[in-house]
């Protein structure tokens, strides 16, 4: 009789691991979800600085201009949506943006000495690799939770207690992007004119 109480224990003990390790991690991906969020709405609030910056220094740049206003209105839209999706293309909006405002950037010597320009890019590049992480991190969180719920015999205890899978960051299955060119493979050159 003995011997039964204490494997019953351990089978107790085993589902209440198992579920509390679930419960964790599902709620540490929502977490990750609202960091991400979070990271996005730090953009949107750099985002109008760099614009009201950037008017007195780009007159001339409508189209940089006009590219802020949509990122803006993008992670803004996003962020009141709560949607992983629209927060995930909002993200890669302003990641696509960044660039074409560096390359302006580099272009305008005046821009080149505006701090305030300068600074508030950093803010944005730094923001965007703090969204990347927090993508990263949701990945991986979401990847180990569904091999927790698909894997025996923690899926016994998941299937007990309907934990389902977790979709994590949508993404296209299909597409030139999977596939690397020769020209993908070259070591860059960096060249630099005097």
């Amino acid at each position: 009789m003995l011997w039964i109480l204490i494997i019953l224990a351990i089978v107790l003990l085993y589902l209440a691991t198992v579920y509390n390790s679930l419960v964790s991690q599902k709620t540490h991906i929502k977490a990750s979800i609202q960091e991400i969020g979070n990271q996005l709405k730090r953009q949107a609030d750099l985002i109008p600085n760099l614009e009201s910056s950037a008017q007195g220094y780009l007159k001339h740049e409508k189209d940089i201009l006009r590219l802020l206003a949509e990122a803006r209105k993008s992670v803004q839209s996003a962020v009141n949506s709560g949607n992983l999706k629209s927060l995930s293309d909002a993200g890669d909006k302003v990641a696509q943006l960044l660039p074409k405002i560096q390359v302006v950037m580099e272009s305008n010597p005046q821009l080149k000495g505006a701090d305030v320009i300068t600074n508030l890019m950093d803010e944005l590049r730094d923001t965007s690799d703090k969204v990347m992480y927090a993508r990263r991190t949701l990945i991986d969180l979401t990847a180990d939770y569904n091999i927790k719920i698909s894997v025996f015999p923690s899926n016994l205890v998941a299937n007990l207690f309907h934990f389902g899978p977790e979709a994590g960051l949508q993404t296209p299955t299909d597409g030139n992007f999977l596939q690397v060119s020769d020209s993908d493979t070259q070591t860059p050159k960096v060249a630099f004119k005097s």
